[in-house]
């Protein structure tokens, strides 16, 4: 490549071919991802391939009945055409066994987003293949989510300005926008920056084996989830685009080294172009910090490539671009051991330590008692926690908050009301299994459960956490033969770390922790959007310390905090053990005396500690205990407002938990 012609907006870094040493690597890449299940095996690749050809087959069914809707001839009706046009990791080449596969589905003027919701969704019904299908008409981009024929797919919608939809229908002609509406475009955009990025890239095959490696990094890092504010997979493919841009010659294992490299040091908010911005005379925004004081505001903004050019990282916040960029740090340094065969590619790998790495979390809780409302209630629950993390970094104690990208969902069989609305209430009963199938479910147990799918593959908590509602007659079934008096419920638990800031030496004595106002300002938000449902639904916040997280979130691994960088030695250790000891004893006899803890409007986490004793509150890594529920912050107010006890009464002797009405 001469350096007069180049892709991307500078020129490459290096145009130098990779060593031998670093094409072995490359090979033993590969050969590690294959082990690691990213690639489809050949049934699979051919069960993808009929999929997409029926679902084609059934976009030209849809088009020509909804042509027959709006009084065309039969002639013209068979002569409208539609076409699929596959998109994300599918089209770019690196989805792996499992992975879903977007579909934008593309109709002629007359056919309206109305007649996608019905008629198309009818045809589908009629299909012995589709199954756990949610149509999502109401959303950022409205989709049809299903099962089709054992593959999960994405079913968007555009109707393009034009009479009919030719077998060679390209989207990347920029006419094709014209006329428009703001949904219609995010659809087809999903297809158009595909596209783009696939022709932005000097070498496709080392652009998709790096991104494989990255795409698998980041789920196994718990960072790969755009709704939670961190890189969706878009984001990432254009970051490693960027790469394969700087380093045009590159084999895959340089490619990964040189990502990791490049970003450690990147100047964010630098923006991340792959092409100069287009500004094509259609009147449409395009991303300009400087006409659009919001977009400066953005934290590490990846600029998508196709018009209209949009920043495909507006969620990242404070707390996320802090952790992705220690993620950067963590891959950079092992990255350069694997360069030096010091390392195998597997420690790139490793997965998370969410649950043991911090001493402080929230427990958000969703419930509802129809499966249908609840899929509905959890994806929007799981694109709104990013908000009530924003909200939480105003909080003066709190130096991050860590969203973890997954929630855990689970359906429970209630034996009376007092069951359920404990449930209700936050106090989600602890799982460490799920019960085998076919196991009779007892009042008060899980009737199934469901944590996030193996690292690597993608799952309902990317997918906005529909995994399909099986409806009102669906519920009824499901009732059938059972004692009127068992009730469902449906929960989804999201967690959030916290970590707090170190005390200055000025500071003695506890330090408070206000997070209710904050909390209930994000609840409000929650019942305000028309997916609530108050008599069926409900919401509550829990403040836990890590020893209290359900054992289902660890999946078998040690439960025992990596670090505390807090901790203090104290020469008074014995003293302590007696103390903790006592709280210990005074905690079983609050189980029983507090079984039940009443809902409040909101509540004040403190941390007082006696002045006679010096050990540490809770807020600053104290050893009180709090017991297995934790604190409540913030709960439906379903009960008259009263003051409550704390979870579990503490000695005055030692630094707790302390919750006190508002």
């Amino acid at each position: 490549m001469s350096e007069s012609k180049h892709l991307g907006v500078t020129p490459p870094i290096s145009v130098s071919k990779s060593s031998k040493e670093e094409e072995a690597l490359t090979v033993e890449l590969l050969e590690t991802l294959k082990r690691e299940g990213q690639f489809d095996s050949d049934a699979e690749s051919k069960n993808r391939e009929v999929v997409l050809g029926k679902i084609n087959n059934l976009v030209k069914e849809f088009v020509y009945l909804a042509s027959l809707k709006h009084k065309l001839s039969e002639n013209i009706a068979r002569s409208c055409g539609g076409k699929i046009f596959a998109f994300g990791s599918f089209r770019l080449g690196v989805h792996g066994a499992g992975a879903d596969i977007d579909i934008l589905c593309v109709a002629p003027s007359h056919v309206t987003r109305d007649d996608f919701f019905h008629i198309m969704v009818d045809l589908l019904n009629n299909r012995s293949e589709v199954t756990e299908m949610t149509p999502v008409p109401e959303t950022h981009v409205p989709v049809i989510k299903m099962q089709f024929g054992g593959v999960d797919i994405d079913l968007t919608f555009a109707s393009l300005q034009q009479p009919t939809i030719p077998e060679d229908q390209d989207l990347l002609n920029i006419n094709v926008l014209r006329g428009l509406d703001e949904k219609a475009i995010r659809s087809v955009n999903g297809s158009r920056v595909t596209d783009e990025i696939l022709r932005l890239v000097p070498d496709v095959v080392s652009f998709r084996l790096a991104l494989r490696c990255i795409k698998l990094w980041a789920k196994r890092r718990a960072i790969y989830s755009n709704s939670m504010g961190f890189l969706g997979g878009v984001a990432w493919a254009m970051l490693v685009a960027r790469i394969c841009q700087l380093y045009p010659n590159a084999c895959a294992a340089t490619i990964v080294s040189r990502f990791f490299y490049v970003f450690l040091a990147w100047r964010w908010p630098l923006p991340i172009f792959l092409k100069h911005v287009e500004n094509a005379n259609m009147h449409l925004r395009v991303w300009n910090p400087k006409l659009y004081p919001a977009e400066k505001l953005h934290k590490m903004p990846i600029i998508t490539p196709a018009y209209p050019s949009m920043c495909a990282t507006h969620n990242v916040s404070t707390s996320t671009k802090r952790i992705i960029g220690s993620e950067f740090k963590r891959g950079y340094e092992i990255s350069q051991r694997i360069m030096k065969g010091q390392a195998e590619w597997t420690a790139l790998f490793a997965k998370h330590d969410f649950f043991r790495q911090y001493k402080f979390y929230l427990q958000l809780n969703v419930t509802s008692t129809k499966e249908e409302a609840h899929h509905r209630l959890r994806g929007f629950i799981e694109s709104r926690v990013r908000q009530y993390l924003v909200r939480l970094e105003e909080v003066n104690l709190i130096e991050l908050v860590h969203p973890f990208t997954k929630g855990y969902d689970h359906e429970f069989v209630c034996a009376s009301d007092q069951e359920l609305q404990r449930i209700r209430d936050g106090n989600i009963p602890n799982q460490s299994s799920t019960p085998a199938p076919g196991t009779p479910v007892a009042p008060g147990t899980p009737a199934a459960a469901t944590t996030p799918a193996a690292d690597g593959q993608k799952t309902s908590a990317d997918d906005c956490g529909d995994n399909g509602g099986s409806g009102p007659a669906a519920d009824a079934a499901d009732n059938e033969g059972k004692p009127q008096d068992e009730k469902k419920i449906f929960t989804s638990s999201f967690y959030l770390g916290l970590l707090l800031k170190e005390k200055d030496q000025f500071t003695s004595g506890a330090r408070r922790m206000d997070l209710s106002w904050h909390t209930q300002e994000f609840i409000k938000l929650v019942k305000g959007n028309e997916v609530w449902v108050d008599d069926l639904m409900s919401i509550s916040v829990r403040f836990l310390r890590q020893a209290q997280l359900p054992d289902e979130v660890f999946e078998g691994q040690p439960r025992a905090r990596l670090h505390d960088p807090n901790k203090k030695k104290s020469k008074n250790k014995e003293k302590r053990s007696i103390d903790s000891e006592n709280d210990s004893k005074l905690a079983k006899k609050a189980k029983v005396a507090n079984a039940h803890v009443p809902s409040t409007s909101g509540v004040v986490v403190e941390t007082p500690v006696n002045q006679n004793d010096k050990s540490e509150s809770a807020s600053d890594g104290g050893s009180g205990n709090m017991g297995g529920m934790g604190a409540v912050v913030a709960a439906d107010p379903r009960a008259e407002s009263v003051t409550i006890a704390a979870p579990v009464p503490m000695s005055n002797k030692s630094g707790a938990i302390k919750l006190k009405l508002l």
